[in-house]
């Protein structure tokens, strides 16, 4: 059943449980470290041919039910006018972080087929090899997320810097904010309109805060987002982590499937989070390390978790780590699919 996952979405009835995997095209795979040997991510990024290659090799090889693009969540910041780099175990670097006023106006609010051509490409060249075959799922950052690299300059532990604008400047936060939501939804829309079957909205690091916090400072730019893009009428996957006190914000904020991550139990999210999406989720990465009757016994679990009730999407919590062994992410896919078929 070619669109087991788009039908998991709309929580139709399914032969099995459909399953993907965050970050399932990448450095654990043979394949793609061939393909790094020779370009840098951002390179792969910026040419269809190899953007369209990365994102079937898992497909070929894994057995699940939908493909996602590959790309990075941060690719619209650089022709906002904030460009960076990838530096040797540190992950992205901004020379000049995102900090006064003065900085927050000089980001452009971005015409996607323009600046981002190449992606809708990719997809376009993704579809005619997947069509009718696997569904296409494309992807952007969320608002906080991409702030988040913005203000800080890179990665963080704490979001200090992110934070204290929110706080102490909520006028220049809320301008950060409307510009970036902006450019995010019209990215969705644009790959929605190039050929992506669903779309689902990264929000990593919104763990970060308060529910009280998400409810002021977040929530209306994340709605100005998904309720527009939901009206495409493709599946919206609404995922971050460390969402536990968050899920029903977030739900309140939009998505057709709200994810998941590993430590929230399954089951109680669907308690919350009631019949009206679906959910996404939920195994810790690190069990793809574990002995194989371990790991079988947790991905039942999540199976039993999310019970009989139609619209689960069977996923990790978070992204497959570079040093998963593809074995193991393809022995969970064959279990999903044999259990959940039982």
């Amino acid at each position: 059943m070619w669109d087991r996952f788009l039908r998991a979405c709309r929580r139709e009835p399914v032969d099995a449980t459909p399953v993907w995997f965050m970050r399932q095209a990448g450095r654990y795979m043979a394949e793609y470290r061939a393909i790094r040997e020779k370009h840098t991510l951002l390179q792969i990024c910026r040419q269809p041919e190899i953007a369209c290659e990365v994102t079937l090799q898992p497909v070929r090889a894994l057995g699940v039910d939908a493909a996602i693009l590959f790309a990075d969540i941060l690719l619209p910041l650089e022709p906002m006018g904030s460009p960076f780099e990838f530096a040797a175990g540190e992950g992205p670097v901004f020379d000049h972080p995102v900090r006064t006023a003065a900085d927050v106006a000089a980001l452009r609010v971005i015409d996607p087929e323009e600046s981002l051509g190449h992606v809708l490409a990719a997809i376009r060249m993704i579809r005619r090899e997947l069509d009718g075959k696997t569904p296409l799922i494309g992807f952007a950052g969320a608002p906080f997320t991409l702030a988040s690299y913005l203000v800080e300059g890179g990665k963080s532990a704490h979001y200090a810097k992110t934070k204290q604008m929110m706080y102490g400047e909520p006028e220049l936060w809320n301008a950060l904010m409307t510009k970036l939501a902006e450019v995010v939804r019209r990215y969705l829309r644009a790959q929605v309109t190039a050929g992506a079957q669903a779309v689902q909205l990264f929000d990593s690091w919104i763990g970060a805060l308060s529910p009280t916090d998400y409810r002021e400072f977040i929530l209306p730019h994340v709605s100005h987002i998904l309720q527009d893009v939901a009206q495409t009428g493709v599946p919206v996957i609404h995922f971050g982590t460390g969402t536990a006190t968050l899920l029903e914000l977030q739900k309140e904020a939009g998505g057709t499937v709200i994810g998941v991550d590993w430590r929230t139990p399954l089951g109680g999210a669907r308690r919350l989070l009631g019949t009206e999406v679906a959910v996404q989720g939920n195994l810790d990465p690190l069990l793809l390390f574990a002995p194989r009757p371990l790991l079988e016994r947790r991905v039942v679990e999540v199976l039993e978790a999310a019970g009989p009730a139609p619209g689960h999407i069977f996923n990790l919590g978070h992204g497959i780590l570079p040093e998963t062994s593809p074995d193991s992410v393809r022995f969970v896919a064959d279990v999903v699919h044999e259990r959940s078929r039982r």
